[in-house]
């Protein structure tokens, strides 16, 4: 829904699937049982677009955080990096993860708020996932998972949101509460375990079992759609209450960006939150608002590594501030 672009950032859907027979990644008997997995999904796989496949054990840690960071694999699949592999199509937007928690995790993952449109896309995948190999399911339970949370469908409909308005009204704790009253969780910017930066929270269903995947996407989605409507009345609230401790704020945030010669990585996430924020209450103009999200990654640590040689943290801060400050001044102007 193009009215909330500024809220839902992304909508992603994930099936969990595991072969029949064999155990899970913590007890997988050999090396044979993993290779078998990951080559029976490749082979799938060739049928579609064109995918970077990868076996992590072939990458160097930071290429694999460098991954991570831009969300295209999890923690878990880096921690089996002796065994695991993924597969990237070329847009980005589909990612097969192999031998993580389960055996095989695809998910995608589009633009906005509209959870239909990524599961239409993964569902192929999955057809052909479950068309190509023996994948465990019981008439009872569904879909037999690593954990039981995903038992059922297998499936995370997940949003990210942006919810600056919530937090600054003191009204994220609400939503958490609400969100547990409907059986659903919400997470911060990198998923479970994490902390939530930048006013971002992944918000999703808590469970699979007993739920079809439609019953999952129309629940998670009129949950999201009412967080949406209370973000942009906070948002009214925040300029017609308080316009101008927030444009200080924001401006402030700005103002550090575009001239700061030291920044943390942790700190770059927050103000470029703040501009975000500047921007949805038009005080600073985002000029592309795709090249300014990408900086949410671009400036963390293994990414910047990717780009840049430094040997100590000092260094690294040092790289980031020149490289955000000279990205912000070219992406963002003050309205």
């Amino acid at each position: 829904m193009e009215i909330f672009d500024n809220i839902a950032i992304t909508s992603r859907i994930r099936l969990a699937r595991n072969v029949d027979g064999l155990k899970f990644y913590t007890k997988l008997q050999s090396d044979i049982d993993a290779q078998y997995i990951t080559g029976s999904v490749m082979k799938t796989l060739e049928e579609f677009d064109v995918f970077n496949f990868m076996s992590l054990k072939n990458l160097s840690l930071n290429e694999c955080n460098a991954l991570f960071e831009k969300h295209l694999i999890s923690r878990e699949l880096i921690e089996n990096k002796d065994i695991s592999s993924v597969a990237i199509s070329e847009d980005e937007k589909i990612i097969v993860m192999i031998n993580e928690e389960d055996h095989i995790r695809e998910q995608c993952l589009e633009k906005g708020f509209n959870l239909y449109k990524p599961y239409r896309r993964i569902s192929k995948i999955d057809d052909a996932i479950l068309n190509s190999l023996p994948i465990a399911f019981d008439s009872e339970l569904g879909f037999i998972t690593a954990s039981p949370s995903n038992l059922g469908t297998g499936m995370r409909a997940s949003v990210m949101c942006f919810l600056p308005a919530c937090k600054l009204c003191g009204k994220i704790e609400d939503i958490i509460q609400r969100a547990k009253e409907n059986e659903l969780t919400v997470r911060g910017i990198y998923g479970e375990g994490s902390r939530a930066l930048g006013y971002f929270y992944q918000i999703s269903n808590q469970g699979s079992l007993g739920l079809s995947e439609d019953e999952i996407i129309d629940k998670v989605s009129e949950f999201i759609y009412a967080i949406c409507q209370q973000e942009k009345e906070n948002r009214d609230y925040l300029l017609e209450s308080d316009y101008a401790s927030v444009r200080d704020k924001t401006m402030r945030a700005y103002g550090q960006l575009l001239h700061c010669y030291s920044l943390e990585e942790e700190e770059m996430l927050e103000l470029l939150s703040q501009v975000k924020l500047g921007q949805v209450l038009s005080f600073i103009e985002i000029t592309n608002d795709d090249k300014f999200q990408k900086l949410y990654y671009e400036g963390m640590s293994a990414n910047l590594k990717e780009i840049f040689e430094f040997s100590d943290k000092k260094k690294e801060n040092i790289i980031r501030a020149e490289y955000i400050s000279s990205k912000v001044r070219e992406l963002t102007k003050e309205v």
